[in-house]
């Protein structure tokens, strides 16, 4: 009853329609860029990845802030007892459930950029879930226990779209050197939230036990995709072709990013070593 009225959650039919429409995107995205070549959309990149690190500065800070107001316990944290401050959580929880929705342009420019091999399972998987499930999220638990996955996610989002955002400047590319602990940081993260979240099942505080064990098993399927990934990109022996070469590797965000060079959301080709 406190998010009746607010945009795209009294029905679900839109949330549905939304991700129908973003893989229907990539279908024929990919069949309309197969005889065509890539478009350039620097600009666009350098606006929509600092658009990006904003939005997720701006989610991070209010929720430190609501959920201190509200005197939110870490350990476990009900739907009801802290007033006006849940409403506050909730709030920032919509702008993260819209913040899926935007995202989806992570893929389109893929798409645009013809960088199809990036455009893996995991990729669409999370986004296309995140968008659905945290439509569930803001109807049945919008505050409560529910805000500490989106806290640590919207810090490493800020390290993520800023690190990509700098990628298209030439000049600070010499200092991107910290790809692979985006995807540390992002495995740790799905980790701190399942030990989050089952806390509150070994000390209940009231928060709907079922929920609990969704958002765990979700994570679970997160943590081993990731895990996979970081092993097939980090963690391979190097070819006999690769030795002569540059070793191209795989950047992830949400599940996605590739090229050793590359600069945001796959801007950049590949560059083998003079």
């Amino acid at each position: 009853a406190r998010v009746r009225g607010w945009f795209l959650l009294d029905s679900y039919l839109p949330t549905f329609f939304l991700t129908g429409a973003y893989l229907l995107c990539i279908w024929l995205g990919n069949k309309f860029m197969k005889d065509r070549p890539p478009f350039s959309l620097r600009a666009h990149l350098i606006v929509y990845n600092l658009g990006i690190t904003l939005l997720s500065l701006y989610m991070l800070i209010e929720l430190i802030l609501a959920t201190w107001e509200g005197g939110y316990n870490l350990q476990c944290q009900n739907l009801h007892s802290a007033g006006e401050a849940d409403i506050r959580v909730a709030k920032v929880l919509w702008w993260y459930y819209f913040s899926k929705v935007i995202e989806f342009m992570d893929t389109i420019f893929f798409v645009l950029r013809k960088k199809s091999s990036q455009i893996t399972f995991l990729h669409v998987y999370h986004h296309a879930t995140m968008f659905n499930i945290w439509w569930c999220v803001l109807n049945w638990i919008p505050c409560g226990q529910s805000f500490f996955g989106p806290t640590l996610n919207s810090f490493i989002h800020v390290l993520m779209y800023s690190y990509y955002g700098l990628s298209v400047i030439p000049s600070m590319r010499k200092y991107l050197w910290w790809k692979k602990y985006l995807t540390q940081a992002q495995l740790i993260q799905f980790l701190l939230t399942i030990v989050h979240t089952l806390s509150a099942a070994v000390k209940p505080c009231g928060f709907p036990f079922g929920c609990l064990m969704f958002q765990s098993s979700y994570m679970a399927t997160l943590v081993i995709l990731f895990i996979n990934f970081y092993i097939k990109t980090y963690r391979k022996a190097p070819s006999r072709t690769a030795i002569k070469e540059t070793p191209v590797t795989t950047e992830i965000k949400n599940g996605f990013h590739r090229d050793y060079f590359a600069a945001a959301n796959g801007f950049l080709d590949n560059k083998k070593a003079q």
